[in-house]
């Protein structure tokens, strides 16, 4: 009998011990009538195994530095060229040994807008896998669901979209980076509410970038925030946005 990945318990958590392909079948039968069951769906993403890897991109740096230096250079992260191959290639490379890499998987979305495909030359999987294998990967990670959501939106998935910001919305804590870009993504989707809860809590938090701020005050929607004491757990940063870039003054 064929043999279950191990990566397949979240995906068939009613199998667990269970022959795999029986996992297959229920799928499909449970799918009812759909074109593609989840089982081959979760096949086109493919297998999280790598050769190196997988690392997690927020706890493994001294892992995914190699993989870095030769394969996420800076023309690549810039989309300006290959450091092995094509620019696609790297950036599979990237996200195959780490595939929550935030930036990767910001550079892999930017790479195909520009290209206007899903499917870039030389990666493995289309702009979409790369970002569900991320969650696949890490389904805590905020930031990569925030990456998602902001491309299910861009893509005219709203509905989804929302439900993405609100899965990051609950593990966000006090990251004053998660919290900023919670807010940027809500004041895309025209909810002022929720983007000015989440920019108050930024900028309590130590947030420095003004963009978010500027953006309420010309849609008439700040209010300033009440000072908060500080917090030895909050994390104050400016990584990279789900936007593409990272945040940057006015923006």
């Amino acid at each position: 009998m064929a043999q279950r990945p191990a990566e397949q318990d979240a995906v068939f958590p009613a199998f667990v011990g269970r022959d795999y392909e029986v996992a297959r079948i229920w799928c499909v039968i449970l799918a009812l009538g759909l074109t593609i069951g989840c089982a081959q769906a979760y096949e086109e993403c493919g297998p999280l195994a790598n050769a190196y890897g997988p690392f997690d991109y927020r706890t493994d740096q001294d892992k995914i530095a190699v993989v870095e230096q030769y394969h996420f250079t800076p023309p690549v992260e810039n989309l300006k060229r290959g450091a092995t191959g094509v620019i696609g290639a790297d950036l599979d490379y990237t996200l195959r040994a780490v595939p929550n890499h935030h930036r990767a998987l910001i550079a892999m979305v930017r790479w195909a807008e520009r290209l206007k495909t899903e499917h870039t030359p030389g990666a493995n999987y289309t702009v979409k896998c790369y970002l569900e294998r991320a969650l696949r990967f890490r389904p805590e990670d905020s930031m990569a669901r925030l990456i998602y959501a902001n491309y299910l939106t861009k893509h005219g998935q709203k509905e989804e979209g929302v439900k993405q910001l609100e899965a990051a919305r609950e593990n966000a804590g006090d990251n004053a980076n998660i919290q900023y870009n919670l807010g940027l993504a809500y004041f895309e989707l025209g909810d002022y509410t929720q983007s000015l809860s989440h920019a108050q809590r930024a900028y309590q938090l130590g947030f420095s970038l003004p963009g978010l701020r500027n953006k309420l005050q010309k849609a008439g929607k700040w209010r300033e925030p009440e000072p908060l004491k500080p917090d030895a757990d909050a994390q104050p940063t400016t990584e990279a946005s789900p936007a593409g870039n990272p945040p940057a003054a006015g923006q």
